[in-house]
């Protein structure tokens, strides 16, 4: 008896996404028993672009949805009927979404109006608070909702779904496929970063784009970030400052022509992947950041206010501070200073995988619609 082929629509709208789907894609391209469709949005498109060059993913789909400055209402009724389309066409067993953005959510609506399964990669990640992140916290609630299957990366988040209520029996904890995507970058492609800076300094990353912090917060931020550069001769600062005109208006009235802050524009994969490597510490708002990090031994001081990653908070990798000056520089000062301090979040055990995650999901899809 001939084994049934299985077709799967890949979603990806933003680089995060194209970072952590691109490890499944492989792997999915790996199996007979699949057909894989990959399906971008352009959510992100010059960063999404890069990173589908680096794992070498082609899409079968662009639906070039980004426009300058375009509002979530306006996104979100773009892409439903953009979607519908695909779907009516393709008639897929499954549509595979990731995380938690627009992206995501309104592919799993679409599937859903479709009675098409919803697997859902990095699922139960909770602050439970509705506007923080916004508007993330509120996708992965209703991408949850409208899930067949969800492959939770840690315990924690799996336990968070059995709260809400989901049956135990759809979920599944692999990792998280950042670290799959982590690992391939460092051992295939890691010799192409080119340097911009000192390295007879130490180096703080920066990266900082949420929503939630635009405007005060992100003052405060570039404040704490001045001061750290005027106390300390040897440290310099890389950030490769985000697109959205919200972020680069006041960070480069406030950082650019400083001696040791070097803004740069967003790298691709390869690159960051390597700053990553390169970095003594990590000031970031971003999820991803919090994940990647801990494989490579780096503390991570968290630019908000919660996190929907506990996990590496319990371990130690990361340190909530917040958006306040002054915090932010007392606990920079900490791990600039104290060289104990540092080696206990620097050595603290990687909580998101071994790098197996994207096997796994593709075994667990394969067994899900086989029954």
């Amino acid at each position: 008896m001939k084994k049934r082929v299985f077709k799967v629509i890949v979603v990806i709208g933003t680089r995060p996404e194209a970072i952590k789907m691109c490890p499944v894609v492989y792997e999915l391209k790996q199996r007979k028993s699949f057909k894989t469709v990959v399906l971008v949005t352009g959510q992100h498109k010059e960063m999404l672009d890069q990173v589908l060059k680096v794992f070498k993913v082609k899409p079968d789909y662009n639906l070039s949805l980004m426009e300058v400055n375009q509002s979530l209402s306006t996104l979100t009724a773009k892409a439903i009927p953009a979607m519908e389309r695909v779907l009516k066409d393709e008639q897929p067993d499954m549509v595979l979404v990731q995380g938690d953005t627009t992206t995501s959510f309104v592919a799993s609506l679409a599937a859903f109006y479709q009675h098409v399964n919803i697997g859902h990669i990095e699922s139960g990640l909770r602050t439970y608070n509705k506007y923080s992140p916004f508007p993330e916290e509120m996708n992965r609630k209703l991408i949850t909702a409208l899930s067949d299957i969800n492959f939770a990366p840690t315990k924690s988040a799996a336990a968070n779904l059995k709260v809400e209520g989901i049956d135990g029996e759809l979920i599944h904890i692999t990792g998280n496929t950042v670290v799959d995507a982590l690992f391939y970058t460092l051992n295939k492609v890691k010799k192409k970063y080119k340097k911009i800076y000192s390295h007879e300094n130490r180096l703080i990353l920066m990266t900082a784009h949420r929503r939630e912090n635009f405007g005060k917060p992100m003052e405060d931020i570039c404040k704490a970030v001045n001061q750290l550069v005027d106390e300390y001769e040897d440290i310099e600062v890389v950030y490769p400052v985000h697109k959205n005109p919200n972020v680069r208006e006041v960070v480069y009235e406030r950082l650019s022509n400083k001696e040791r802050i070097h803004l740069i524009e967003p790298v691709d994969y390869i690159d960051f992947v390597n700053l990553l490597n390169d970095a003594y510490i990590i000031l970031t708002d971003s999820g991803g950041i919090q994940e990647e990090a801990p494989s490579l031994g780096k503390p991570v001081l968290v630019l908000r206010n919660e996190t929907e990653r506990p996990e590496a908070v319990k371990a130690g990798t990361v340190k909530i501070v917040g958006t306040d000056t002054e915090n932010i520089v007392r606990n920079s000062k900490i791990l600039l200073d104290n060289k104990n301090e540092y080696k206990k979040m620097a050595n603290a055990i990687n909580p998101y995988g071994d790098g197996t995650a994207s096997t796994q999901i593709v075994s667990l899809i394969e067994s899900f619609l086989s029954k």
